[in-house]
């Protein structure tokens, strides 16, 4: 194999592909980059059983010659030098040249660099992936819709379903739901779907998505979503994104969404985060992140935080809109910071049972999007 490659599209590529290589593998032909130069171009390929991707750089696009091909050929190299070294090469271009067994050079500038690479035979082969359910999505609003879930994924492998994210597909309606058992958090958007599209169960790791959404583009690509019984793919240009299904069943939640309020009150989002911010300061000194929310007569709540060793911290923001009983409630001040910050809206409607049954979070407006906090039991 040999070949001569501009420096910026290979960088980026390894970019992209080195997200899927784990430290921890136990397979040594997964620490590394499998390269594939042909006519058309160069494809790298990485994988840790769980994601695996690969992207393509064309040999040329829009007239402008990306690769010089001379021989074509495989290799796998070490991921972590070579993620490394490429993006120090001097040069604006890249020789990569291999000889039997596997021995790699690279020369960029006045470098040179001799590298021992693995057999490319022994690397395995990408999940097949039938395209019988295909979703079309665009990039930003897929990025936003996993953005505002996976954060309230579980972090404890006992219970390894709850580590992903739920996707379900019924009456062109996409729905993401997330919950640790002590918060919920659920986005839905109407898709435009052709045929029988529907899915449901399909669980994707949440350490996955965050993955996925640092190379999904920002702005309105359209991303393939395709879904097979135990892998999903996401295709966008050059790159393809595989991710393992969960086993298992996700838990039924819908139950834990309460349909009516005893209470509602509509605030201000940037006050009412500014406000749990400085209370959370307090409250995480004490390591319990406890915030007292209590509803006042004249149209306002006080938001309060203490630590035995610190002090207090008490303030009173003003409510847009409140109806029902006057309630005072203890919640975990992170949780509802994780779930204010995820909703872009300048108005939040948060809605009430009692105080110890769930905290509804809801940005004013269309946009779908849920989430759930439990509150806490505190005396007094």
């Amino acid at each position: 194999m040999k070949l001569k490659i501009l420096k910026s599209y290979l960088n980026e590529s390894i970019q992209h592909v080195s997200k899927a290589i784990s430290s921890r593998t136990t397979i040594p032909i997964l620490s590394g980059i499998k390269l594939d130069a042909s006519p058309n171009g160069l494809t790298l390929t990485a994988s840790d059983t769980d994601i695996s991707i690969q992207s393509f750089i064309p040999a040329e696009t829009d007239g402008k010659q990306i690769i010089q091909l001379s021989e074509k050929g495989s290799i796998v190299l070490p991921a972590k030098f070579f993620v490394e070294i490429i993006r120090k090469l001097p040069a604006e271009d890249v020789e990569i040249e291999v000889r039997p067994p596997f021995q790699a050079t690279l020369r960029s500038g006045t470098s040179e660099i001799q590298m021992v690479g693995l057999d490319p035979e022994e690397y395995p082969h990408l999940p097949k992936v039938e395209e019988r359910k295909v979703i079309s999505i665009a990039s930003d609003l897929l990025k936003t819709m996993i953005r505002q879930t996976s954060f309230a994924v579980s972090t404890s492998e006992t219970t390894p379903i709850l580590t992903g994210v739920l996707w379900t597909l019924t009456n062109n309606e996409l729905k993401l739901v997330s919950c640790d058992r002590h918060r919920l958090a659920q986005r839905e958007t109407p898709m435009e779907t052709v045929g029988e599209q529907q899915f449901g169960n399909i669980v994707i790791s949440g350490k996955t998505l965050n993955e996925l959404n640092k190379i999904l583009p920002d702005q309105n690509t359209l991303v393939d979503i395709v879904v097979s019984d135990n892998q999903v793919l996401f295709k966008l240009d050059n790159l393809l994104f595989y991710s393992r299904i969960l086993d298992g069943t996700y838990p039924d939640t819908s139950k834990l969404i309460p349909q009516n309020f005893q209470t509602e009150l509509v605030l201000n989002t940037k006050q009412l985060v500014d406000s749990i911010d400085r209370a959370y300061l307090l409250s995480r000194e004490d390591k319990t992140n406890i915030v007292k929310l209590v509803m006042q007569d004249q149209g306002s709540v006080e938001i309060s935080s203490s630590s035995t060793e610190l002090g207090k911290v008490t303030e009173t923001i003003p409510v847009s809109r409140v109806s029902g009983d006057l309630l005072r409630i203890s919640f975990n001040s992170k949780y509802m910071l994780d779930a204010l910050k995820v909703i872009d809206s300048e108005q939040i409607h948060l809605g009430f049972t009692g105080s110890m049954s769930p905290i509804i979070i809801q940005p004013e407006g269309d946009t779908k999007i849920l989430q759930l906090i439990l509150p806490y039991r505190t005396t007094n």
